[in-house]
């Protein structure tokens, strides 16, 4: 256990450490947990229902949890956006608990570190999924958060798709997968999404059925652990997405009632479209079926959005979810506002569309659990994984310092500074994001060389766009600091997967390792900067009390609370029961 722990980077607990700090013990205790979930829980198969349907009234647990990730969703489009909206987001704003000042604390703004701490309760320094990629020291290579070496994935409908994915990389369970094992395996556990990496991480190391989006192939995929399942082939088959070829996203409003410019300056594009509505599904110019660009288009407009909803639906007709003796459990992800995000930026007609089109589309799934399942009889968690910034020209044009910090440009710079002091011609293995991996041994040989870490970080810091350097002995050391940014990047490290050193550009700033740097179109997000950080929390139905709140809140609060409404105990968790927004029961 020692050397275990000696392999995660643990050190001795002093007195007044954050209680964000985890000891190796904690891990190994995570690892043994699911471990007994893995072998235990999925063992199991649901009771059969007796008795009649629970009311609401007098229901001591939920029937269904339901888990909505709408991703880079930013918290101020509720503000901005909900009087166009009169569906399943509005009912959520007016029924529901909503969260105005929810905002993630820490600076790995993407989507598996989102999505793995709305899951777990957790920050990445304790579940360690602390981007989306990043750089495995020992495979010498950048490996994705889902890829699993030991699967195969699985194409439904007799499509094709390539690779292996799973959760087993994410180090603590689910909640999703705790509410089963705790539940003697009464419980099935549904998700869906675009992206693996939101759809796995919601359901956790295994589930009943586990589903996401190969826009290379246009097949809809899954892996053993999650499948695959007769009920999904069967609706896949009879409801194929070539069937949106030919349609076209047009304009939901009248012209008048969408904010900012109809053509947002530096938008990025995406293959065979303008760059203003509307926007044929038709793949490349002169294509005659579907292909690859139509599958991108695809996912990029509200009609993946919709599919995604109907896919949710059949699941609750086809395995009754929501009307057995367990507390069953349905995830999902909608990907596309993010693509539409990354292309047309914050401040854009289309992203607007978008979640008039969703609130369409939620409003459509809460009258079909209503019927189903029975209002009250649910409860609805809405967040999102990440926000995203403005387009850096679309700033610099309104007086403020932003642009694109090239990380080619940053690596030759950090590389030429070193060769004075003969560390070696490739001093860098990677640069993945904001995180800095060097080559084997020259970070070691760096730390015990002062004149050469000072050349480099002076080199560093004198980069144009370039806000901080962190080192990765400061960030795993615990909390030493009252700086946000530091604290911030603290909770993102996982020592093992983040890099060296953490370079943080300026606010407003994106980075890029391409050769068009000067030229960048679209907008990213990823840092710890509010516009990435903030995202809505909204929960809605059994056990909530409606309200505005405005106490702290952070994404890691939806696990332990949806625990507390559920009698679910979680391995460990940095969030907290959003006790404010739970209506008081009396014991029965």
């Amino acid at each position: 256990m020692l050397d275990c722990a000696r392999k995660l980077g643990a050190k001795p607990m002093s007195p007044g450490k954050s209680i964000y700090f985890v000891t190796a013990q904690k891990r190994i205790a995570a690892t043994v947990v699911l471990l007994m979930i893995s072998s235990v829980a999925w063992a199991q198969t649901p009771k059969p229902r007796s008795g009649v349907a629970r009311t609401a009234a007098h229901a001591t647990r939920p029937k269904l949890v339901v888990m909505i990730v709408v991703d880079q969703m930013r918290a101020d489009y509720v503000d901005k956006f909900r009087g166009q909206w009169s569906g399943g987001l509005k009912r959520l704003v007016n029924e529901g608990a909503w969260f105005r000042t929810a905002a993630y604390p820490y600076a790995a703004t993407e989507t598996c570190p989102g999505h793995s701490t709305i899951s777990t309760g957790a920050f990445p320094m304790h579940h360690g999924m602390v981007a989306n990629a990043w750089w495995d020291r020992d495979e010498q290579k950048m490996v994705t958060c889902t890829s699993d070496p030991k699967l195969t994935n699985i194409a439904y409908a007799g499509g094709t798709t390539k690779g292996g994915d799973s959760a087993w990389r994410m180090l603590l369970p689910a909640y999703a997968e705790e509410l089963k094992f705790q539940s003697e395996g009464a419980t099935r556990v549904v998700t869906f999404s675009l992206k693996a990496r939101a759809a796995l991480t919601m359901a956790g190391h295994k589930a009943d059925a586990t589903t996401w989006f190969d826009t290379s192939t246009g097949s809809w995929v899954t892996s053993a652990p999650y499948g695959p399942k007769p009920f999904i082939d069967a609706y896949v088959k009879q409801h194929p997405v070539s069937v949106d070829y030919g349609k076209t996203w047009s304009l939901s409003l009248p012209r008048s009632q969408y904010w900012y410019s109809e053509k947002p300056e530096s938008a990025s594009s995406v293959t065979g479209w303008s760059d203003t509505f509307p926007f044929p599904l038709r793949g490349k110019d002169g294509s005659a079926a579907p292909d690859e660009s139509f599958y991108q288009q695809w996912a990029t407009s509200p009609f993946a959005d919709s599919y995604l909803t109907k896919l949710a639906e059949n699941a609750v007709d086809s395995l009754n979810l929501g009307r057995t003796d367990g507390v069953d459990f349905l995830g999902i992800s909608y990907s596309s506002t993010d693509y539409v995000g990354h292309t047309f930026g914050p401040r854009s007609w289309e992203i607007q569309d978008m979640l008039v089109r969703l609130d369409k589309d939620l409003g459509e799934l809460f009258v079909h659990l209503d019927q189903k399942v029975g209002r009250g009889n649910y409860v609805v968690a809405l967040s999102a994984d990440h926000g995203v910034a403005p387009i850096p020209t679309e700033m610099h044009e309104s007086g403020f310092d932003a642009g694109v910090l090239n990380m080619t440009e940053l690596q030759d710079r950090m590389e030429q500074v070193l060769e004075p002091f003969n560390v070696g011609k490739t001093a860098i293995a990677k640069i993945a994001g904001n995180e800095v991996y060097f080559s084997q041994e020259i970070y070691d040989r760096l730390r015990h060389e002062p004149s050469a870490m000072k050349a480099l970080l002076d080199a560093t810091l004198t980069m144009p766009g370039v806000a901080e350097v962190f080192r990765a002995e400061e960030l795993g050391g615990g909390f030493k600091t009252v700086s946000q940014t530091r604290t911030a990047a603290e909770l993102s490290y996982f020592a093992g997967r983040s890099g060296d050193m953490y370079v943080l550009q300026q606010p407003y700033w994106l980075t890029d390792s391409g050769k068009e740097s000067k030229h960048h179109t679209g907008t990213g997000h990823g840092t710890p900067y509010y516009y990435d950080q903030r995202v809505p929390i909204l929960l809605m139905g059994f056990g909530i009390q409606h309200g505005e709140y405005f106490e702290p809140a952070t994404p890691a609060d939806i696990a332990p609370t949806l625990g507390a409404l559920t009698g679910v105990t979680l391995a460990t968790h940095d969030g907290r029961v959003l006790a404010e927004a739970l209506q008081k029961r009396s014991v029965q």
